[in-house]
Parts: structure tokens; sequence; C-alpha cells
């Protein structure tokens, strides 16, 4: 069960102490949140102070970037826990100083191996979403505990038991409620209500977390210290997968909901079948960088790399405001057209990976736009299995399928010169809305990133569910290389907007010479093969948007797209962090050393 408390008058986020939490227990106050440092001895960006702090912590600790990334990842789980944890999954993209060479983790989650291409069917229709994401149905085998200890099997320098550490602090002894945090929470008060063990947890008292009061989660801090023991055969042989299974199959709901809640067909052989997959990254050159991101089953690598290629044949840097726009638009447009139809798992798929990143291809498509006009949404997918000689248009269109908006990012460099982007998730703000009971933290609903039926029944769907099949993401970690070495690494949160958000970002620095956090804060389009481009407000209210709309872009808008965070390896041989401003309250940017020598 949790436990909110009023902060200390100073404003830490410990509560005074009592018997049952002496002041060795009393947490420390919560780190300044800034979205910018400069220094030395490694960095650490992420949405949040306490959980950039963890993983500086290990840092200074004498661990290397992947003990840095998991002990921050651990730490999301507590203060994000809406966002990513235990019950996710995720993708890792790590540059390897010693070797010059960039590896990756898919430890994205499974459907049961039972699942067919009609699980989320019933009578020959799709089952209503609100069915689908709130329940058992939903939810996938977890990767994030298997991706930890892969991570840190293969790279790290420092245990699972280590890294935990921090983490399971956090969880016993709390955190400070901020107002994301809270608004979070209000945002699924009433599905947390239906399920006793995510009411006692999130809503303290039957009431919603009051900001500036102390939020504690003793069941995680015990499920962490588990993990620290058994490490992840806990989930995938032990106990815990289990407790994670039984609730799958019969979802504890409250006696009074009215909520119809579907079981899910997770199995203990699906847990125990599940493996992280090593695979080459994705690559492609870009203003002479290397750009490396995550390969299918991500479709984050392909369609960045595509429509990076798209865009290499401009002078983006040359281009005004609105003929830059508009041609990221476009790109944006027709790379997410490419993704609907070929990205899948390739375990089940045939994905033509090596297509889509070609420039042959990427020239065949970018010949469709044109400085005076629109193109349509849907528009039809090209074949990169046989790029033409002139502009390829073929195929029919399909139109984008529905992937929800959340996740968390994080960054993370060390003094040696390792990298890590990490982006992981629970599917949708609050996942499925259910907690293990005893165990603190919620499963995901990333099943529902498959399509229920294909968008359009005459055009192949390489993302319906299936056997063990991992679900289409948008995971957007990124590495970039110049001359074989670090120069930005950067990735987002935000469902299919993750891509548009990764691109735009990096167009921003390369192209248009933002400082990286100016970058990051810089208001945000997002197209993905739809009628209307979303807009953030900085956009939605600037004369840009009437230039364009005087083109034919259709808008709508956005509050609020991603939630960015990155690293850049600056001249002098300092990492510079870099977060949000403003968006989800801001980040949380941190170096080991602010100032000093290398």
């Amino acid at each position: 069960m949790a436990a909110a408390t009023p902060a200390t008058p100073s404003g830490g986020s410990g509560a005074a102490p009592t018997p049952a939490n002496t002041a060795a227990e009393t947490p420390a106050r919560t780190p300044t949140k800034t979205p910018v440092a400069a220094g030395y001895g490694g960095a650490v960006s992420s949405v949040d102070p306490d959980a950039s702090a963890a993983g500086i912590a290990v840092l200074k600790r004498g661990g290397n970037a992947v003990d840095a990334a998991v002990a921050t990842a651990a730490a999301l789980g507590v203060t994000e826990p809406y966002s990513a944890g235990v019950g996710g999954g995720g993708y890792l993209v790590y540059y390897d100083a010693e070797q010059r060479k960039v590896k990756t983790i898919d430890g994205r989650e499974t459907a049961p191996l039972s699942a067919g291409k009609d699980l989320f069917l019933e009578n020959g229709k799709p089952v209503p979403f609100d069915q689908a994401v709130t329940s058992g149905l939903g939810v996938g085998t977890p990767g994030t505990p298997a991706t930890w200890d892969a991570a840190l099997n293969a790279w790290g320098s420092k245990s699972l038991g280590q890294v935990l550490r921090p983490a399971e602090r956090l969880a016993r002894d709390g955190f400070t409620v901020d107002r994301t945090f809270r608004q979070q929470t209000a945002d699924n008060e009433a599905r947390f209500r239906d399920f006793p063990a995510s009411a006692e947890l999130f809503l303290p008292g039957g009431q919603l977390p009051v900001v500036g009061s102390t939020f504690k989660n003793p069941d995680l801090a015990r499920t962490y210290a588990q993990l620290r023991k058994q490490g992840s055969d806990a989930v995938y042989e032990g106990q815990l997968g289990r407790d994670i299974v039984r609730t799958v199959r019969k979802p504890p709901v409250a006696p009074d909901a009215e909520r119809v809640v579907r079981p899910g067909d997770l199995k203990a052989a699906d847990l125990r079948a599940y493996a992280t997959k090593r695979q080459a990254p994705t690559r492609t050159s870009y203003r002479g960088l290397d750009v490396y991101g995550m390969a299918p089953s991500s479709s984050g690598g392909t369609t960045v790399a595509e429509a990076l290629n798209i865009l290499e044949n401009s002078d983006v840097s040359k281009l005004s405001d609105k003929a830059y726009l508009h041609r990221y638009i476009e790109a944006s447009r027709i790379a997410f057209a490419d993704r609907g139809r070929w990205v899948g798992d390739p375990a089940a798929e045939d994905v033509p990976t090596k297509g889509l990143l070609s420039q042959r291809f990427a020239d065949s498509r970018g010949c469709l736009i044109k400085d005076d006009a629109v193109l349509t949404s849907p528009v039809a997918p090209g074949d990169p299995r046989r790029p033409g000689g002139g502009c390829d248009s073929g195929g029919k269109a399909a139109p984008t399928t529905y992937e929800g908006p959340n996740t968390t990012h994080l960054t993370a460099a060390d003094k040696w010169g390792n990298v890590v982007a990490y982006t992981l998730t629970i599917e949708q703000t609050g996942g499925s809305g259910i907690t293990v009971p005893g165990r603190g933290f919620l499963l995901n609903n990333e099943l529902t990133d498959f399509s229920f039926a294909p968008a359009n029944p005459d055009v192949h769907d390489p993302n319906l569910p299936g056997p063990g099949k991992r679900p289409r993401s948008s995971m957007s970690p990124t590495i970039v290389l110049d001359k074989g070495r670090p120069t930005l690494a950067l990735g987002s949160p935000g469902g299919a907007t993750i891509i548009t958000t990764v691109l735009q970002t990096m167009t921003g620095h390369l192209d248009r010479g933002l400082p990286l956090v100016d970058a990051i804060a810089a208001p945000r389009a997002s197209q993905r093969n739809a009628a209307t481009t979303e807009l953030e407000p900085g956009l939605w209210n600037s004369p840009l948007r009437a230039e364009l709309e005087a083109l034919g872009h259709g808008f709508k808008r956005n509050p609020e797209i991603g939630a960015a965070t990155g690293i850049q390896r600056l001249p002098d041989g300092r990492w510079l962090a870099a977060a949000e401003k403003v968006r989800r309250g801001g980040g949380s940017a941190m170096v080991v050393r602010p100032h000093g020598r290398p």
C-alpha cells in the first residue's frame, strides 16, 4: 500500500521522523529540476530529478552509462509509474566506446503464445477500445526486467542488485508529489477506483495525492529488493511472475465496479519463453553524420531514417521557417505511409528494413514533395523492395492506426565515452490501470499497439496480433556519431509522435542551429499520414500556421507533444545534458561534475 504525507516545511520530500520512519529513512530534499547541465564525468537526462539523481549517484560510484541507465529507469518506475516500470517493456540503444560500435536490445512486450490475429475481435468486430486498454486482454509479457538483466550482463560494470538500490530506497522513503503526478493520477482516477490494489496505492486514503506531499510505495520497494536478490528470474521463473499471471488472467475488480474488465490469457509458459533480442541497429547517413536507431519491432529507427533521407536532398539550414516546416511535415507524412505498410515484428513479418533505410528508396519517395502543394493523406506506400527510377506512389493507401501517447525516455553517458538512449513504457498513461496486488507496479496494455483489424482490408497489415508477436512500436532511442564518436543521443515519449519529435528535434539542432535544449523546447508539429497535422500552441498561435494553411495544410491543436531528453558531447570534451523546459513540468538534466577538469 502507499502512504502520502505532507512534505517537511523546508520543502524537502521527507515526512517528519516517527518510530516507523526514522531520521535515517527520511528522504533527502528533492533535487533541483533544471533542463540543461554541462560538465565532466558523465551525464543523465530524464523527466524526473530523483531519477536523474539515481543515475548520477551510480556514475559517481564508478558505474558506467549502462549501470546509470538501469538505475535511472528503475527510479522512473517509482516516480513515473504511469509511464514505465517492471510491468512494461522498451528499447535500449548503446554506444560502446571501447569497440566504437552501436548495439541494441529489443525488450518489447510480447503477445501470449495463444494469441491469434483475432485477439481483439469478437463476432468478427473489434472489441470496444476502452474494454481492451483497461483489461487483462491488453497485457503483454513484460520485457523491462529482462532488458535490465541483459544490458547489465552484456555491458554493465555493476550488478542488478547494486543499481536497484537507489530506486528501492526512493520507493521506500518516498518522493515529492508534483502537479504532473497529481494530474496523471486524476486522469486515471475512475479506472484506479475499479481495482482495489490500484486505488489503495495511488489514491491513499481514497483521495488524490496532494502536491507537495510525500508518496511512498513500500510494495515496490519490496519488489525491487526481490529483483536485487533473484534477478529477472523472479519475474520469468518465480513467484513474482506467478502473481503477474494471476492478475492478468483474473483481474481483481472492485465489487461495485460497473466496468467490463476482460481477462487475458497470459500463462507462466509465456514468461518462461520470453527473451530480449540483441540485434543490429538501423543506420543512415545524414549531413555526414551516422544516425543509429532501433530496428523492428520498433518502427522508430526506419521511419526517422527514411524521413531524414528524404530531407537529405534539401538544404534545410537555408530554408525559411515556412519551407522548412512544409518539407518536414511532408517527409513525415510519406515515411509514416511506408511504416504502416511494411513495419511489424520481423519474427513474424517480412520487413524490408534495408530497403526502408536506403537513400534510393527515399529519393523515389521524396520527389513526391512539391513546394507549392500538399500531399493528400492517407498517402499510398511505396515499395522499398523495388524502388523505381521515378516518383514511387504505387500501392493502396491505409490510414495510420492509433497508438497511445505515453512512455518515458532517458539518456546517459559516462566518463569513458559510453552512451545509452533508452525508451521504456507501459503504453498509455497508467497502462492497463491494473496494479499487481502487493507488488506496487502497474501492468502494461501494450498489446493495444497491435492493429485490432486491418486499417484497409485491401492492404496487408504487418501489425496484426500473433502468437508471441511483438506489437509495432514508435519508440526511437537514437545515437548520432561523428567520425565514429558520439555527438548526440536523444529520444522521447509520445506514442507515434515519438518519431516526429525525434525527427524535428534533430533537424532543429543539426540543420537549424538551435542549441540542444532549445531544439527540445521548440514548438512541435506532428504529421503521421493523417488528414491534419497536430500543432502545439507555439505553432498554432504563430503566423506560420496561416502561411502553411495557404499551401493546403490542415491542422489541429495538441497542447503537448512528447517530452524529449538528450545528451551532446561538446567540443571541449564536456557532456551537455538537456531536457524539457516546460513539458510534463520540465525535465531534469544532470552531470557528475559541473566544474573542474576531465
